[in-house]
């Protein structure tokens, strides 16, 4: 049950938002923010209303049910009314709940992706690539925009690393789920006696911060350049064209090569550092807030094995909600992938409403 006096203050804030937004001394350098916030509120205000008049509702039917001076039809009709205002009771109930669930403002972000090759030598990289594909799949039938930043390939025409940017509507929502370690088990091409072998890869989906999210000072920052190298120590061109960015406050470091021009290079590794520092900063402020507590759902630990793709039996088993998908290959093709985020969404859903 909500506390009354939770949706009380709900109907009170949308009650002097709605006055200071018919004002003339409003500041208007708050308006869009208060406008947003009134919206939000006019969706859920009516329920929260409801709710707090249902036990004054429910005792004036069961007073006209325990009066023996009532007719059948009014009794009737009230016994059905109590039903359905039990009904009413409890959807109102799952709205408000679901409304005073934190927000993350991340999840309308767009998404950086970055998907490396684990243990498992040549057959980890190839697994890799199949994870790569399985995301390009998806973004093409959602049609979000999936752009490379980087990418490095393995001898075996795997991939080592590749890191790419993800654009469209609620992206960061939908792929925040997939970060951690993704495993496989399956008979590499390589393999001569049928053994089955297990590989992995790691998966880490930042959302992609903006300018206005996070300011990087100039001076935070060490520049390093240097000349591109291809496979086996080639040369891939004769300037410093490669770009490795260091924040230095933090550490954290970003190197990018993949264009030939040292200006598009720095763009692309302070685009992939703002996303990483964005993170970095998030978990630092949850971790600060929850320090008891850990959302086991959308964590987003680099470390923690989240999911198995076994090949043998054909099935995709994610480890964090016990759910497993005979639809292996159509995971892999992106068919069954919303099964799976809807299942994981659920699951987080109920988790954040059990720890309101």
């Amino acid at each position: 049950m909500i506390p009354d006096k939770t949706i009380k203050d709900l109907i009170n804030r949308h009650s002097c938002l709605e006055k200071e937004l018919s004002s003339e001394d409003i500041d208007k350098k708050f308006f869009a923010e208060k406008s947003k916030e009134y919206s939000n509120l006019n969706e859920i205000v009516d329920d929260a209303k409801k709710y707090l008049s249902f036990r004054s509702d429910k005792d004036e039917l069961e007073k006209i049910l325990r009066d023996q001076k009532s007719d059948a039809e009014l009794l009737k009709m009230a016994e059905t009314e109590l039903k359905e205002l039990e009904v009413q009771y409890k959807r109102n109930e799952k709205k408000l709940k679901l409304f005073l669930i934190p927000k993350d403002e991340a999840d309308k972000k767009n998404a950086i992706i970055e998907i490396r090759a684990g243990t498992g030598g040549l057959e980890a990289s190839l697994f890799a690539s199949d994870l790569f594909k399985m995301y390009e799949k998806v973004s093409n039938k959602k049609k979000w925009f999936l752009e490379i930043i980087s990418i490095s390939k393995s001898e075996a025409g795997g991939l080592k690393e590749v890191i790419a940017s993800i654009k469209g509507i609620n992206i960061y929502s939908t792929l925040k789920y997939e970060s951690g370690v993704h495993r496989v088990q399956r008979v590499p091409d390589t393999e001569t006696q049928g053994r089955v072998h297990t590989s992995a890869a790691t998966v880490a989906v930042l959302p992609e911060a903006e300018e206005v999210d996070l300011k990087i000072n100039e001076s935070d920052l060490r520049i390093d350049v240097f000349r591109a190298g291809g496979p086996g120590g080639q040369s891939v061109n004769t300037t410093d064209s490669a770009v490795r960015i260091t924040h230095i406050p933090s550490g954290i470091s970003v190197s990018q090569q993949d264009e030939k021009s040292q200006h598009k290079n720095k763009a692309k590794g302070l685009k992939i550092l703002r996303a990483r520092l964005y993170e970095f900063e998030r978990s630092r402020i949850d971790q600060e807030r929850s320090k008891e507590r850990k959302n086991k759902i959308g964590s987003g630990d680099r470390s923690e094995r989240i999911r198995t793709y076994n090949f043998p039996q054909g099935r995709v088993t994610d480890h964090r909600i016990n759910l497993t998908l005979h639809k292996l290959e159509e995971f892999l093709e992106g068919e069954a992938f919303d099964e799976m985020i809807e299942s994981l969404s659920l699951k987080a859903q109920e988790e954040s409403l059990s720890n309101l």
